[in-house]
């Protein structure tokens, strides 16, 4: 009796273990099943704002030893929805190359060209509204230069109409974004001063962002697609603060709360993140999405352009190894699937060294933290966007 309890015993254990072995999630082989996601079960985001600019100058792409189109090495690795961020006039991103420059980048053309080149490769597209002539972000929202000195009432109505203008072009050529972010990493506010979240400025901030966010309302409704709108916030450990009496203040509806998360700046623990996706998402009932995140594949430099990392800040469980920035962005995205989150993007993962250049140096500063050595080879970590995850 003992001994056919023991066996029944060891086949159950058997066939619990077979169960938990085939359960979404648990699999992490590169021959397991990918899985391709919709954006509407969870957006698998990739930041290309870089890519028309490196093509331009230099960059290769490749796939399986192929020369390839990045867009489509993108799409058919899992990417669902790409990202692309908007200045108002960068005319610095063409005087940096001297009498050389010819273009403009990350203006309305080229990032209409890129939005083409997404949506042909079949990826949905989010429009990331800076507000400003360069970088927008917790350091600095400077409005655009053509911009300045307005009235809060007429700056209220340029951001009004500068929005509605973008997103009906975009809407004329076939080309509406499925998201927008009103402002980038507006943890301060956004066209400072008069947008200064803080310093009891709360009213024209809100003023100010409303403006942005009823443009995409009114430009969705003329055409088929209506964008979700999301408004972004620097790191996880800000929202619920940064939120705190907004709604009471009269900020209009929106869709999606983002939030940046860099392991280089942010206090949370990546074991902690699927606490602050849940309770954000509990507390101001909307959908919660990583807008922006990397991690590295290796501490090496392909060019004299210096690298964003920080080595002391790594964690131990993760080595900057191509298969530790797969492991990583494996356990980030369950995190935000288990705190009901709904999507993740990964920034600038194609920012290979090249001839492209911005104020601070020719190359990449990011080629440590891309999907692509530096050959412009794809890496295994782009598996981590087709993995079978547990929801």
């Amino acid at each position: 009796m003992k001994y056919r309890i023991l066996i029944v015993f060891v086949l159950l254990s058997v066939f619990m273990a077979n169960c938990r072995k085939n359960q979404p999630g648990n699999q992490d082989t590169k021959t397991s099943k990918k899985v391709f996601y919709e954006p509407s079960q969870f957006a698998m985001g990739v930041d290309l704002s870089y890519l028309n600019q490196i093509l331009d100058l230099g960059g290769t792409y490749k796939d399986s030893g192929q020369v390839k189109n990045p867009y489509l090495i993108f799409k058919e690795n899992g990417a669902n929805v790409a990202r692309f961020r908007l200045f108002h006039n960068p005319v610095w991103t063409k005087e940096v190359y001297g009498i050389q420059g010819k273009q403009m980048y990350n203006d309305y053309e080229d990032v209409k060209r890129a939005i083409s080149q997404s949506k042909n490769a079949g990826m949905q597209v989010c429009l990331d509204f800076h507000y400003s002539d360069t970088w927008a972000d917790p350091g600095k929202q400077i409005p655009p230069a053509a911009w300045d000195s307005l009235s809060l009432q007429v700056l209220t109505d340029s951001i009004y109409n500068y929005t509605i203008k973008v997103l009906d072009d975009l809407g004329e050529a076939g080309l509406m974004p499925e998201f927008v972010q009103v402002g980038n990493e507006i943890n301060p506010g956004f066209i400072l001063p008069y947008g200064n979240r803080w310093n009891g400025n709360t009213i024209s901030f809100v003023s100010l962002l409303n403006a942005g966010i009823q443009a995409v309302w009114d430009a969705g409704a003329k055409y088929s697609l209506n964008p979700k709108v999301i408004l972004h916030i620097a790191q996880p450990e800000n929202v619920l603060n940064w939120f705190d009496g907004l709604a009471k203040a009269g900020l209009k509806d929106f869709d999606i709360i983002g939030f940046s998360y860099y392991y280089i700046w942010s206090d949370v623990p990546l074991d902690k993140i699927h606490n602050y996706v849940a309770q954000i998402k509990k507390v101001f009932q909307k959908e919660v999405m990583i807008m922006e995140t990397a991690y590295p594949w290796t501490t090496e430099n392909a060019d004299n352009y210096p690298n964003i990392i920080n080595d002391q800040k790594l964690d131990p469980n993760f080595p900057a190894t191509p298969e530790g920035q797969y492991k990583y962005l494996v356990k980030l995205t369950q995190e935000v699937i288990d705190g009901g989150g709904t999507g993740l993007f990964y920034w600038e993962p194609g920012w290979i060294t090249s001839d492209m250049k911005t104020q601070w140096g020719q190359g990449s500063a990011w080629d440590c933290n891309t999907f692509f050595d530096f050959e412009g080879n794809a890496l295994e970590s782009f598996r981590f966007m087709t993995k079978d995850y547990h929801f």
